[in-house]
């Protein structure tokens, strides 16, 4: 019997490509039915927003009379970017983005109020009057970019008269296309109107959120795209293209580049879009989050009590929390929710016989989100309202016990609707037992403010002429007299006083 000669290489090679091809047939198919399964409901929601749809705003009147005195003076010129996206979801745009062939110079001859903030990239902002409104839109010329060496702007630009030259160099898809409002008006149909170079319509249709041109090349030219990528996917319920995602993975590290201030501004919108646990969820699977916030990655598998936490691990509890928070947020209760078991991984304790503790996760959680914070350079008044948050989250455990005077001191925190706010989801997602949330907002709503926060009956010059000499035992005497006054054991000042003098004669 003549022996079978077989070329090892040869399989092996063949193997690897019908292996690749096989991941990628598996990864477009994943791709298709995961947008299938979403556009029946997109479809159900842009029908719903197309019924809605309002007269046209002010910020809308105006680009269009930047467009149509850019056409009257033979330039090209169309509304351009997210505004376009946002038409055609059926969404009232919160701003105008104007594209033109016109040179930032005959932008600037054209309008007599402008502002070259960005011209050496060809952005002038120009204002117009709108029924006593000032509506500042942005005009920008069409350009062609150079290399980018900060991962961030290009090192020169081309300005251009070509609008599919303009678009080739833009982020994503949805965000690619371009809008004629001269034409749009004339046929009163948007689909009709729009210049789509990439195929952002189709891929608005798919929810798909997918890189223009080469992905890799789009995020090197500026790192927050990826995190822009993660945005965009989570607020419209996308799914990012396969390729995008990728490259995602592969430049994570280059986050690292992109100013903390604007990581910290993107973090905070999907915070507050109202599809944060998706965001959080992508930027896990992309690995953004390790390079980002290592500190909430930690919290996977971090195991908790089942009696307190049927959930799961502290990870699933905040994921939890995030998709509580609603469109429109306020950032200081959002970022409180995201940090508020932050010191859970590094307090972790298993006690026999099965008993799981988190010895001191508050007083740890503060430090770490005061570190994330102050890398992230928030301002003072951001910082101390989510610290406050995080510091006492767990308070409400006693709220029950504590005397009025504790009670009271407790509502007097800044914002308190934001404490009552984080324990009400914090308990939703965990326990759900909401008994001490409604106590704690029946007690708040029952007290009048002046109760909350009385005039003193006593204070330091009060003491000073009943013959105490200032010193460290003024605050102990003061806070003796407050909490009295809290409680309701002293009425007027010399019931104060006599109080007083019996602690510290």
């Amino acid at each position: 019997m003549r022996a079978l000669h077989v070329d090892r290489g040869a399989a092996g090679t063949a193997g690897s490509v019908a292996m690749l091809m096989l991941r990628t047939m598996v990864a477009a198919a994943h791709l298709h039915a995961e947008s299938h399964l979403r556009a029946a409901r997109r479809a159900h929601n842009r029908a719903t927003r197309a019924a809605q749809r309002v007269m046209k705003t002010a910020g809308q009147i105006a680009a269009e009379r930047i467009v149509d005195r850019l056409r009257a003076a033979d330039y090209e010129a169309y509304f351009a970017g997210g505004c376009v996206r946002d038409l055609l979801l059926g969404v009232a745009p919160k701003d105008f983005d104007v594209a033109t062939s016109a040179h930032p110079d005959a932008v600037l001859g054209l309008f007599p109020r402008t502002f070259a903030v960005g011209a050496h990239f060809g952005v002038i902002l120009v204002c117009e009057d709108v029924e006593g409104q000032e509506i500042v839109t942005e005009v920008a010329t069409f350009r062609s970019d150079g290399v980018y060496l900060d991962g961030r702007h290009p090192a020169e630009v081309r300005f251009s008269k070509s609008a599919r030259e303009d678009v080739l160099r833009r982020d994503f898809t949805i965000n690619g296309m371009m809008l004629d409002p001269v034409l749009q008006r004339e046929t009163c149909s948007l689909t009709s109107s729009l210049l789509d170079y990439v195929g952002g319509q189709n891929d608005l249709r798919d929810g798909i959120v997918r890189a223009i041109g080469e992905p890799h090349r789009r995020f090197e030219e500026d790192k927050l795209r990826m995190m822009r990528a993660v945005r965009f996917a989570a607020r419209f319920d996308y799914v990012i293209e396969p390729a995008t995602a990728r490259a995602i993975r592969e430049l994570a590290p280059g986050i690292a580049q992109v100013s903390r201030e604007r990581v910290r501004d993107e973090l905070t919108r999907m915070l507050t879009e109202g599809r944060a646990r998706r965001a959080f969820e992508l930027l896990d699977e992309t690995g953004l989050l390790r390079e980002v916030l290592p500190e909430i990655e930690k919290l996977h598998g971090v195991e908790q009590p089942p009696e307190y936490h049927p959930e799961g691990d502290v990870w699933v509890h905040t994921l939890l929390l995030l998709e509580k928070l609603p469109a429109g947020a306020s950032p200081t209760l959002a970022w409180g929710a995201l940090l508020h078991d932050v010191g859970k991984p590094a307090t972790f304790s298993h006690q026999p016989p099965d008993r799981i503790r988190f010895n001191g996760h508050v007083e740890i959680g503060v430090r770490i989100a005061h570190e994330i914070l102050r890398r992230l350079r928030f301002s003072n008044e951001d910082c101390t309202q989510i610290l406050s948050l995080v510091e006492n989250h767990m308070r409400f455990g006693d709220v029950e016990k504590m005397k009025d005077s504790t009670l009271k001191r407790f509502f007097r925190l800044p914002h308190f609707d934001e404490h009552l706010a984080l324990h009400r989801i914090d308990c939703l997602s965990s326990h759900g037992d909401l008994r001490l949330y409604e106590f704690a907002k029946r007690r708040r709503d029952e007290m009048p403010e002046e109760e909350v926060r009385p005039a003193l009956l006593v204070t330091g010059r009060d003491l000073i002429a009943a013959g105490y000499a200032p010193g460290p035992r003024f605050k102990e005497m003061l806070a003796l007299a407050e909490d009295a006054q809290l409680e309701g054991r002293v009425r007027t000042k010399g019931e104060a006083m006599r109080l007083i003098r019996e602690i510290f004669a």
